[in-house]
């Protein structure tokens, strides 16, 4: 079956965008206040139970590789960096995508008022965050407690931010519960899941008919293999060595087929290009290695 994946649309918006690159960079940045230490009660809202009863599509070596690294998470200079760097860039995509399919005002400053957003895989927060300063109503989840722990100390510096719900669990303990999202986020999630299969089922079981999903993740190509592995981890040690495995990348069109199957319709998809002269990744039609894509689901889907 032929899915009709359009490659970049967005280029079309390419003023718009590069412009927001900017404007979302100091989104991104953090904003420091008075706010009180959590209170009992605040902390109570998150969910704390083993992420790792039940089924799961979790790796547990995969789990300790980022428990082990996740005081750094805030440290834009230390093995997160590539994400810090890229966070502007997949925030334009994000903030186009949703605007156009929500029908939002891309140029309001907070065009995600009312939706309901869930960061699966959120790590410290750092996508969470300026999620929440556009307006979105954001649950994030992680299956690592330390990052969790991570991510609401670092929110509640901030009142705007603080609203987050930070819940140490997995999306299929959500679907289990019976939640459901306007727009789902699985960001450089999918490349160290076990079983990208069962994710994709619980991430359109997390997402509301005529709702949204957005995964980002690396292609298993050659140059990704060169870029993303050998000149990343080896060569310029942006991150720790083994930090991805090239045999559990996907395609861009495996990644479209499998959630297509899931019941969502991959729309548009986008590729991430760095710049070493500025520092700065753009958005590109080349998905060779770095690449995000829209998917929305249908209203009558199950």
């Amino acid at each position: 079956m032929a899915l009709n994946v359009t490659i970049h649309r967005i280029l079309r918006h390419r003023r718009f965008l590069n412009s927001a690159n900017s404007t979302l960079h100091l989104t991104n940045t953090r904003c420091f206040s008075h706010a009180p230490s959590p209170s009992p009660s605040q902390s109570s809202k998150a969910n704390d139970k083993d992420p790792h009863s039940g089924s799961s599509s979790l790796k547990d070596n995969e789990l300790a590789k980022f428990a082990a690294i996740s005081d750094t998470w805030w440290d834009s200079e230390g093995p997160f960096k590539p994400l810090h760097l890229m966070n502007p860039t997949r925030l334009a995509f994000i903030r186009s995508t949703l605007c156009r399919h929500f029908k939002r005002d891309p140029y309001s400053t907070r065009p995600f008022e009312r939706l309901k957003i869930v960061d699966v895989g959120c790590g410290g927060g750092i996508l969470s965050e300026p999620l929440a300063r556009l307006g979105a109503t954001v649950t994030g989840v992680d299956a690592v407690e330390k990052n969790i722990k991570i991510a609401r100390l670092h929110a509640d510096l901030d009142p705007t931010t603080s609203t987050i719900e930070y819940c140490c669990t997995t999306a299929e303990k959500l679907v289990e519960e019976g939640r459901t999202f306007d727009a789902v986020m699985a960001l450089e999630v999918i490349e160290h899941v076990a079983n990208p299969e069962e994710f994709c089922k619980s991430l359109a079981a997390l997402t509301n008919p005529d709702g949204a999903t957005v995964v980002s993740t690396i292609n298993r190509s050659m140059r990704a293999y060169a870029t993303a592995i050998v000149a990343a981890e080896y060569i310029l040690h942006w991150l720790p060595k083994g930090t991805h495995q090239w045999s559990s990348f996907l395609t861009p069109e495996e990644l479209a087929m499998i959630l297509h199957r899931a019941g969502i319709n991959v729309e548009e998809m986008a590729g991430f290009v760095y710049n070493p002269l500025t520092g700065r990744w753009l958005l590109s039609d080349d998905i060779s290695v770095n690449f995000i894509a829209f998917a929305t689901k249908s209203q009558n889907a199950i």
